[in-house]
């Protein structure tokens, strides 16, 4: 799993069947400091995460496992916000 800050939202007008109903946002991946490591990435949002929310996320083959018993065309999927960064 690796760190991100959401930097915005994509809107589409067409999108595959399995994506209808799933948030796609803007993610800037960062390390534990804040530090930007790589550009913008759009990942699904499993979520809720908003603008400004440190988040982490799985890419490659996690990517497309929304569910368990759901798969999407997708290899990046923010999993969880992040609360705290510890020591």
């Amino acid at each position: 799993m690796m760190l991100g800050k959401v930097i915005g939202k994509v809107w589409d007008t067409r999108q595959d069947e399995k994506l209808r109903g799933i948030s796609l946002k803007v993610i800037q991946p960062v390390n534990e400091k804040g530090e930007h490591l790589a550009k913008g990435i759009v990942a699904a949002d499993r979520v809720g995460a908003r603008q400004g929310d440190l988040v982490y996320w799985v890419s490659g083959p996690e990517g497309s496992v929304y569910r368990p018993d759901r798969r999407i065309p997708c290899d990046c999927l923010i999993v969880g916000i992040v609360d705290e960064v510890g020591s």
